[in-house]
């Protein structure tokens, strides 16, 4: 495999792709579901066994622009191990479903996990060259290393080199960089942010985001009223009169968004109500699950009853 490409190209990576790719692994990781290790089984002469990494597959699309490829979007195929081939029939379906959805876009590759790319891989390339001419191949690498900065994903092309006299098709590693439009930068950062990073669900991190926000409020009350009693104090003579302070003062108040408007106090008052009622009606939803559940219990315990003393239930 050469160190770089020598075509030119420009590849342009979405954020959309590597979502998907990590979505799809994550997905099929969690499938496995391995069973339990016995205990005198556990170990190798010493040595736990460890589980291989499953490798997932699909193709990426996009569009190309003169020397400018630009990938948007992926979508995942069924795999063969057997064969080491995908599904074509599988892969035709959805070929022909994207281009309803999205006309413009065309399939500029396939992706896989893994670490490096393998030898079997270039059957796999070899296979879509009916498709695209010359494909690309994303390669997302799943191991998490802390001490990389870099993101752990590696494009290739393919490029026909003369080995021992010998023609081959080779992997070059190609250069990229992310492009991103609003609605994905705006979908990453709310991902970044809302995301649970000690593990914690969404409630917890949504009651840390509301706490922030309650103490940030009252620091900012409390410096209001720290100005509020010293321009009292000023006003009764008890503390001498600055104009440079009292103009800093006037030009910090402007800042502060008025509020005392008819606008504002309705649409303060539609959204508390608002709030208040989605409030009242889940504490309604989860009155009613509780009764429901107490039911069925009751039910259950008053039908064993009845089978011995002959009584039927009356709920």
């Amino acid at each position: 495999m050469a160190s770089s490409s020598s075509s030119g190209l420009t590849f342009k990576l979405h954020p959309l792709v590597i979502v998907n790719i990590s979505d799809h692994y994550s997905r099929v990781k969690s499938q496995m579901n391995p069973p339990p290790v016995t205990s005198t089984s556990a170990t190798v002469n010493g040595v736990e066994p460890q589980q291989q990494a499953p490798r997932v597959y699909g193709c990426v699309i996009g569009v190309q622009r003169g020397r400018t490829v630009e990938i948007f979007n992926s979508f995942e195929l069924l795999y063969d191990p057997s064969t080491d081939s995908l599904d074509r029939s599988f892969l035709e379906k959805k070929q022909e479903l994207y281009k309803k959805v999205f006309p413009h876009f065309y399939i500029l590759g396939w992706y896989s996990t893994g670490s490096d790319a393998q030898e079997s891989d270039m059957h796999i390339h070899k296979a879509l060259m009916d498709i695209n001419e010359s494909p690309l191949y994303v390669l997302l690498n799943p191991t998490i290393n802390p001490a990389q900065k870099d993101l752990p994903v590696t494009i290739y092309e393919s490029e026909l080199h003369v080995i021992d006299g010998i023609p081959q098709l080779i992997f070059v590693c190609s250069s990229y960089t992310i492009e991103t439009v609003e609605a994905e930068r705006i979908s990453v950062d709310h991902v970044a942010h809302l995301k649970p990073s000690d593990g914690g669900s969404a409630a917890t991190q949504l009651a840390a985001h509301l706490t922030g926000i309650h103490s940030a409020i009252k620091m900012l009350n409390s410096r209001i009223r720290v100005l509020h009693h010293y321009l009292v104090g000023m006003q009764k003579g008890d503390i001498p009169c600055e104009n440079s302070l009292l103009r800093q003062v006037s030009s910090l108040l402007r800042r502060l968004p008025a509020i005392e408007s008819e606008k504002f106090q309705d649409d303060f008052l539609m959204e508390y109500n608002d709030t208040l009622l989605i409030t009242y009606l889940a504490m309604f939803t989860n009155c009613s699950s509780t009764m429901n559940e107490l039911v069925d219990k009751f039910n259950t315990a008053y039908d064993r009853n009845s089978r011995r003393g002959g009584r039927t239930a009356f709920i």
